[in-house]
């Protein structure tokens, strides 16, 4: 068996999430369908973590093993060619047995996406999460900088999720606003992030943003290890999984 990693691409709009399960479509199965046609015999596929419905990514990280070796861009094409048209694949390469495109991640980089135009984008439905309130910006920014370093972001992590360590260690958390005005981006650097954490920290930010909570408001959020005193979940589809480092 030859082991493959490979960078994907997809729109979330019309999935249940990254990861197989029985009820819905979900971006593992659509993959593991063109993986396993190729092959001849079933093959299994592991990512860098889970999106949930409505995320897109641009570059998350799968790997699986294949029974033969086959040329990197023929096997990059036969994929991209016979995955759905949601899914993209970018690169594909040979690995080491070893690797592991979850275990051994060591950063991850998100992007989150909200459109705060007058009216809303019909276009951005589906890739922005809409805010119709005013939002000051420099509040924002001035509240960026209290999740950086480590710690435990319990505060900041939806119920539902089975990990007990809630510690991560943030590196990079900015906002940009594009040249019309209309659009703000955030960036998250991190060693991981829990269930719906970024959402988390965006509806936050965003309810910060709109004065409804103090631009010093981070550090007491995340020494109270309770999610009731964050702000809000944002909605998944301003959410973009951008690139997986190891």
């Amino acid at each position: 068996m030859v082991r493959y990693k490979a960078i994907i691409a997809y729109d979330g709009t019309n999935f249940n999430g990254f990861q197989r399960q029985s009820t819905g479509r979900t971006v593992q199965e659509e993959v593991e369908k063109t993986i396993t046609k190729m092959a001849n015999q079933r093959v299994e596929i592991h990512g860098s973590g889970r999106t949930d419905a409505g995320v897109h990514a641009l570059g998350q990280v799968i790997h699986f093993d294949f029974p033969y070796e086959r040329p990197l861009e023929k096997m990059r094409f036969g994929l991209d060619t016979q995955t759905p048209d949601d899914v993209a694949v970018k690169s594909v390469e040979i690995v080491a047995d070893d690797f592991h495109s979850r275990y051994l991640v060591k950063e991850k980089i998100y992007e989150f996406r909200v459109d705060i135009g007058k009216p809303r984008s019909p276009f951005r439905r589906f890739y922005a999460s809409y805010f119709p309130y005013a939002v000051d910006v420099a509040k924002i920014e001035r509240a960026l900088p209290d999740f950086l370093g480590t710690h435990d972001f319990t505060s900041f992590c939806a119920t539902g999720s089975s990990v007990e360590d809630k510690t991560r260690t943030i590196y990079e958390a900015n906002v940009t606003v594009n040249e019309a005005g209309d659009e703000l981006v955030f960036t998250f650097r991190g060693d991981g992030f829990l269930y719906k954490m970024i959402r988390i920290m965006v509806g936050t930010l965003l309810k910060i943003g709109n004065d409804r909570m103090p631009a010093d408001s981070i550090p007491a959020i995340i020494a109270g290890k309770d999610r009731n005193l964050a702000g809000p979940t944002a909605h998944p589809e301003g959410l973009y999984l951008k690139e997986v480092r190891y």
